[in-house]
């Protein structure tokens, strides 16, 4: 206990519930920062596509990169609205669950799920990127990095949100503060000429015959990834303080502000620096960039440090969006109860638990290779988008509330948007590995889809008229024994408080060992009978199973219970010394109908 409490902190109670719940500035770097964090690669992942066909194209970056900054807007105005009318949290979830039908709900929880674990698999990834742009000895423990990173974060987060933010909010606004110096300091060597910055920076205005727009749509499909965990701030309304929505929406407002002046701006300064992406890999675009504005000096190592962390924390955002999802699946009976339960920290433990081993699968199958990553990345998301959008725009029709048409027109747009983002994504990427996503996606959909009639079909048995009588039922014992001793008398005198219906049952290997345990049970005379079976083949559970069914045929009318008499040795490794009997016939017995199995303890001194 001593040791659980120093590992996980002391359990909190449910009034201090209250007080684990996110001002804007402890929120700010909890679910922002996978958002912010794709400013790291953004611009490098359009490059690396655009670079397909020539450095000419580079030039398409910037326009490229303002129709992201134009999504971002949609997105940000968007979300705010579903913050309004979802204050409850859930998200695209909750939308879609209520304006499209539970099915598309299922589909938008899969969508973001999927997206989730991916989301901490390609922070992680690019967060060991970073450091071995830096550090090149370290390329070959990418997998091992990561992996220790994935669980580190599972560790935070079961220790609470509270603490998670004091740990994060640092990092996060290093990282902020680091790349608007970063964007400061390249506009200034642009503007004023610098020599590290003469490159001509210009919005192409035609089309070259070698740029196709396929290759247009795939380096804007790439660069979309800048616009993943803007929905994790509308799924954890309730965990911001009061105003909970006012806070909610300054924080999404204050991460859209941040997302587009950084995105737009290490974009800019790329081209102003004619910086081009690294073949080999080992250096990402922002280490170009920071080393050609600050040179290899201390601060170029901060910069690499702040995103390294900031990478690796975009995974929080994960961790934090991931079992708060989980949790209102579980309620709705789409994912397995224990989701929905919170642990002695008040979190989410299952859906941290869960997240961490799925990362985990994920950066070993893909050797923690975000380029391998990133074509799976940004299709659950924009798919969730699209049904919250859709969803908005059906309630606002029906409700017809104070400016529904305005509302109805904005959210149309970023349906369409989002579902042309979709349809780019799943054409230009799917031979790179979204394939994957398109598969999965279905699948998951029909597991929960399993799980829910499960839990429907339990429901439906288990209901009870509350008008009606609880019936008597008349019972006869089974007492199963392996000799006369202390545990067999404490188990016969427990039987003898409930019925006087008791019959022991005995399996005995040869005829003599049968008449000598007849005639000790004779002998002796507790008052109880005793049916004695001689196995041929040395087996007790068949009898067993055999005598049981003969007494549930002839006594169809009475209980079944089956008293197991078992002693639980002092020390854990004294188990291994004896028999499991009891454990093998309660484990077979617990399957079969109509028949109760329990346990009669005798605890043993040592």
């Amino acid at each position: 206990m001593t040791f659980k409490r120093l590992l996980f902190g002391r359990p909190l109670k449910t009034s201090e519930a209250e007080a684990e719940k996110m001002p804007i500035w402890k929120a700010l770097p909890i679910l922002s920062s996978d958002a912010l964090s794709s400013v790291a690669y953004g611009t490098e992942m359009i490059l690396i596509e655009l670079a397909t066909v020539g450095a000419f194209a580079f030039a398409f970056s910037l326009p490229v990169a303002i129709t992201i900054i134009l999504l971002i807007s949609i997105l940000i105005i968007s979300y705010r609205q579903v913050i309004d009318a979802y204050p409850q949290g859930g998200g695209a979830y909750m939308v879609a669950k209520e304006n499209l039908g539970m099915m598309w709900g299922r589909l938008a929880g899969v969508s973001l799920l999927i997206d989730y674990t991916l989301t901490v698999a390609v922070s992680i990834s690019a967060g060991v990127l970073a450091i071995t742009s830096a550090f090149p000895t370290a390329l070959p423990y990418i997998v091992p990095i990561g992996l220790v990173f994935i669980w580190f974060m599972v560790w935070m987060n079961l220790r609470g949100l509270s603490e998670a933010g004091n740990v994060f909010a640092f990092p996060t606004y290093l990282f902020i503060f680091c790349m608007l110096t970063l964007v400061g300091k390249g506009l200034f060597d642009w503007l004023t000429g610098a020599s590290q910055a003469t490159h001509h920076v210009t919005i192409p205005t035609e089309l070259p015959a070698s740029l196709t727009w396929f290759v247009l749509l795939k380096a804007f499909s790439s660069g979309c990834s800048a616009v993943t965990g803007i929905e994790a701030i509308s799924n954890a309304v309730p965990h911001f303080r009061n105003p909970a929505q006012k806070n909610a929406k300054r924080t999404m407002v204050t991460l859209g502000v941040l997302l587009s002046i950084i995105f737009g701006g290490v974009t800019i300064i790329s081209r102003a620096y004619d910086i081009h992406p690294d073949p080999t890999g080992t250096k990402t675009v922002l280490s170009l960039v920071a080393e050609d504005a600050f040179g290899r000096g201390i601060f170029y190592y901060i910069i690499q440090f702040a995103t390294m962390t900031i990478l690796i924390l975009a995974a929080n955002t994960a961790f934090n969006g991931f079992p708060i999802l989980g949790s209102l699946m579980a309620q709705d009976k789409n994912l397995p109860r224990m989701f929905a339960n919170r642990g002695d920290r008040l979190a989410f433990n299952y859906g941290i638990i869960t997240l961490g081993v799925l990362a985990s699968i994920l950066l070993i199958v893909f050797h923690g290779r975000t380029e391998a990553l990133i074509p799976l990345y940004a299709i659950g998301v924009f798919l969730s988008f699209t049904m919250a959008q859709v969803g908005l725009v059906l309630k606002w029709r029906r409700e017809k509330s104070l400016g529904w048409q305005r509302k109805a027109i904005i959210n149309g747009i970023g349906a369409v948007v989002t579902f042309f983002v979709v349809i780019i994504f799943s054409i230009t990427k799917f031979e790179e590995g979204a394939w994957i996503v398109v598969v999965i996606t279905p699948i998951m959909l029909w597991v929960i889809t399993r799980i829910s009639k499960h839990y429907d079909s339990v429901g439906k048995q288990l209901k009870i008229d509350l008008a009606e009588p609880i019936p008597s039922t008349d019972t006869i014992i089974i007492i199963p024994v392996a000799g006369i001793h202390k545990v067999v008398v404490s188990t016969i005198s427990y039987a003898k408080s409930l019925t006087p219906n008791i019959v022991a049952f005995y399996v005995a290997f040869t005829p003599e060992d049968a008449k000598k345990m007849e005639q000790r049970w004779e002998e002796w005379n507790p008052g109880v009978r005793l049916v004695v079976v001689t196995s041929r083949y040395r087996t007790l559970i068949k009898p067993l199973i055999e005598f049981i069914e003969r007494i549930d045929h002839h006594y169809h009318e009475k209980k079944v219970t089956v008293l197991l008499p078992e002693f639980i040795t002092h020390k854990w490794w004294h188990r291994l010394l004896h028999n499991q009997s009891a454990f093998r016939i309660r484990t077979l017995l617990l399957n079969r109908k109509d028949v109760v199995v329990s346990t009669v303890p005798f605890h043993l001194k040592d």
